[in-house]
């Protein structure tokens, strides 16, 4: 039986526009991401302490040793995440105490105020290097999207309109980026969440696990282009989805349920990474298959030209009248 996903289009473009929304709109209000130390230099460290803390508590230790810009947020039991301004090299200098660094003093104070200690997790960020990441990370994003467009047009020169295929795979992966964006700023606002530099490797895998399945999809209508010569293109469309529908469904759950599982058991470190590729991956099978194609079936059927007539009253081809 084959389904007909050309025909509730527009329904589906409607659950996609619904799903960005808020996150655009939190993206472009100001303070739109919470970025980590990743992106704007300090230091970030994970504690474990053998008797309850408070948080007031661990904040004004933080203070008392130099850092009052400290924030302070439970992870689980007993466990907690600090982030603070760069650590200083060191911080005293004498005969008798020698070399103190300030890691060494801030583990010093708090083992003194809440008894033992453990530091599972120390990360340093330059403002150079903090710099050069945001540099780099929006270079691999773009770089990514420019090359899928420019594989997608190759690999598809034979049929009509080559370009159309990257250009609605890109439209797919833009749409799961924007997604995962939007909804890691809403939680930015409300649960305090900041991107990192692992952040861009979870966008990055989204993208190669969306285009993947966009790929399989689009490579079906090729081929029933070919098989269903003649045939509407809607039933082409129709048929590839219904093809291709199953397994990317499957496909998608089986690495769900891994990061489900990775979620709950693997710890604070990677949750806001795995909350990416879970929301991403999600997005990228529906996209795939409720964007994508649908996508390319509008523009092959003139339909964005037909919006763009209604918006500004002029076609969307500019001609020029000959004398």
């Amino acid at each position: 039986m084959t389904l007909d996903f050309v025909r509730h289009r527009l329904a589906f473009y409607a659950v996609s526009v619904a799903l960005i929304l808020p996150g655009l709109i939190s993206l472009l209000l100001p303070g739109g991401l919470r970025p980590g130390i990743d992106f704007t230099s300090g230091t970030i460290m994970t504690l474990r302490f053998d008797r309850p803390v408070d948080q007031t508590e661990l904040r004004q230790a933080f203070a008392e040793v130099g850092h009052a810009e400290a924030i302070v947020q439970r992870a689980d039991d007993g466990t907690w995440i600090v982030r603070t301004a760069p650590f200083e090299q060191a911080i005293s200098e004498n005969a008798e105490v020698g070399t103190q660094t300030e890691r060494q003093l801030v583990v010093g104070a708090l083992t003194q105020r809440f008894g033992s200690v453990e530091i599972l997790n120390l990360d340093f960020v330059s403002p150079i290097i903090a710099q050069e990441i945001v540099r780099y990370a929006l270079l691999a994003v773009t770089a990514a999207c420019a090359g899928i467009l420019l594989y997608l047009w190759w690999a598809f020169r034979k049929v009509p309109h080559p370009i159309r295929y990257g250009a609605c795979a890109v439209a797919a992966l833009v749409h799961d980026g924007l997604l995962v964006l939007g909804v890691f700023s809403i939680l930015g606002r409300l649960f305090a969440i900041e991107i990192d530099a692992m952040f861009i490797t979870a966008v990055l895998t989204v993208i190669g696990f969306s285009v993947h399945d966009t790929i399989v999809v689009f490579d079906r209508v090729r081929e029933n282009i070919v098989r269903h010569a003649g045939e509407p293109f809607a039933d082409i469309v129709n048929h590839s989805l219904t093809q291709t529908l199953a397994r990317s469904v499957n496909t998608s759950i089986v690495v769900l349920l891994t990061l489900v599982a990775l979620f709950l058991f693997g710890g604070v470190t990677i949750r806001n990474f795995v909350l990416a590729l879970l929301i991403g991956i999600t997005s990228g099978t529906y996209s795939s298959i409720f964007n994508a194609s649908l996508l390319l079936y509008s523009w092959e059927q003139g339909e964005f030209g037909n919006v763009w007539r209604r918006l500004t009253g002029r076609s969307p081809y500019v001609t020029r009248a000959t004398a």
